[in-house]
């Protein structure tokens, strides 16, 4: 297939193009700013690049990754996530099913953050007394600031044009992948890798793991027509867990990995004490056919590989 990729010179555009082109794919990179992997250095705000860009490469199908994310919120004012993350879907949407585009399937990068509300964000201190079970069910949705916001707007064109047009669409929500620090409250401040590595229990993913969903949705778009998966990381939780979870999830997190306890300890790591939200990704195994393949139990042994290593050296 010829595939429009937008924001291909971002984390992910970065993994994904070489990915697709592994799999015979031409792929026609689109970004702001210039990579190896973008051939059109341009926005999706602009609708008729967008326009010469799918005719002139005779694009099949598109991968709409691109977009302004939450780092941006610092930088960028409320108007640019509106431009870019929701006319710039409308433009390619637009772009897509008009007479003369050969476009068959359409790929959404959406986000999971557009699933937390304030009340939710704020756990224990806003009241909470279980961590939330999130599922692409969840209703209604309140996002806490303008990038979740335009991508809640995003989603909805998205469906709204395959009930229009029959345009195969998949929208992937996808956990935290990025490799820039975040916000979150309980953080471990001396440690992002320790952060990082906690996440992988309730909300993260590796970039190889996201670009390999959207290669699962791109093939899966036409039988689908149109779905909404969460994109994260299998959790080793149940819904019995959440209550204890919200005020004790070392205690959790031991009862499934025993081992995890004496390892941190060799690291001076510690685990966070409160989790207040997992996102159970099961829909993406039972109707996308996909599964991240890199989870806490598989970081868990990368830490004490290099550990042993480590100390053997020394």
């Amino acid at each position: 297939m010829r595939i429009l990729l937008t924001g291909s010179s971002g984390w992910l555009g970065r993994t994904l193009a070489p990915r697709l082109r592994h799999d015979g794919h031409h792929v026609v990179g689109l970004d702001p700013v210039p990579a190896p992997t973008t051939q059109v250095v341009g926005s999706v705000a602009d609708r008729d690049l967008v326009r010469a860009t799918i005719r002139g490469f005779a694009v099949d199908a598109i991968i709409h990754s691109g977009g302004l994310h939450k780092p941006d919120l610092e930088t960028r004012e409320p108007s640019d996530f509106v431009s870019v993350n929701v006319q710039g879907t409308l433009n390619l949407l637009e772009e897509s099913v008009s007479p003369d585009s050969k476009v068959d399937r359409f790929v959404f990068t959406s986000t999971t953050s557009l699933m937390i509300s304030e009340k939710i964000r704020a756990g224990v201190a806003g009241g909470g007394t279980k961590a939330a079970w999130i599922t692409e069910d969840m209703a209604p949705l309140a996002p806490r600031n303008i990038y979740g916001i335009s991508k809640h707007s995003a989603e909805h064109l998205c469906r709204l044009f395959h009930e229009l047009h029959g345009l195969p669409v998949v929208t992937l929500r996808t956990a935290r992948f990025f490799p820039e620090e975040d916000d979150m409250a309980h953080a471990i401040a001396q440690s992002e890798a320790n952060t990082k590595t906690n996440e992988f229990l309730f909300r993260r993913l590796t970039v190889e793991d996201a670009a390999e969903s959207h290669v699962a949705a791109l093939d899966q778009a036409p039988k689908l027509g149109f779905d909404t998966f969460i994109i994260a990381a299998k959790t080793p939780f149940s819904r019995d867990d959440c209550a204890e979870l919200m005020v004790d999830a070392p205690a959790v997190v031991k009862r499934y990995f025993p081992q995890y306890p004496e390892l941190y300890a060799r690291l001076g790591w510690t685990m966070f004490q409160s989790i207040d939200r997992v996102y159970d990704s099961d829909n993406a195994f039972r109707r996308l056919g996909f599964i991240c393949r890199t989870g806490y139990e598989e970081k868990l042994k990368e830490l004490a590989t290099r550990l042993d290593a480590r100390e053997r050296a020394g």
